[in-house]
Formats: structure tokens, C-alpha cells, sequence
């Protein structure tokens, strides 16, 4: 799926709607940029407020999710 978007004179992008829906990016939420070969991979970082309330025996769980994966997002930046 290919999506383009314009940068303004001040160097912001719109993120495509579609893509914000799919990756659950809200705004405030920051998004990490990693340089590639290829092209810039773009992370976004969930804020602390989304994670309000979880249940504590499901926090481990989220935050092995969370490691394992920015592990794959570092390892495909190296590819």
C-alpha cells in the first residue's frame, strides 16, 4: 500500500488516516524516525496515558511486547 504525503514549510507531514487508524497513532503521540539504506522507518511510541489501567498481571506481558518489539524495529533498521 503506498500513501504520499506533503511537507509544509515549516517540515511537518500529514499522516495518512488510514495509516494513523492502523497503527493506532493519536495525536501528541511521538513517532521515532530510524535511518535506513532504504529509506526512514517510522516508530510510533505510545504515551504513558494510553497505558492507564492496565491490570498489572497483563503490564509484563505488554512491556515484553513493547521490547521484543523495538528489538525487531532495531534489527530491521540494521538490515
Amino acid at each position: 500500500m503506498v500513501h504520499i504525503a506533503k511537507v509544509t514549510s515549516k517540515r511537518m507531514v500529514t499522516i495518512p488516516a488510514k495509516i494513523m487508524k492502523k497503527y493506532s497513532i493519536k495525536e501528541g503521540m511521538k513517532i521515532k524516525f530510524v535511518e535506513r539504506e532504504d529509506g526512514i522507518l517510522m516508530i510510533p511510541i505510545p504515551n504513558l496515558e494510553d497505558l492507564w489501567g492496565i491490570d498489572c498481571k497483563h503490564t509484563s506481558v505488554i512491556i515484553n511486547a513493547i521490547k521484543e518489539l523495538e528489538a525487531e524495529h532495531r534489527k530491521e533498521a540494521m538490515q
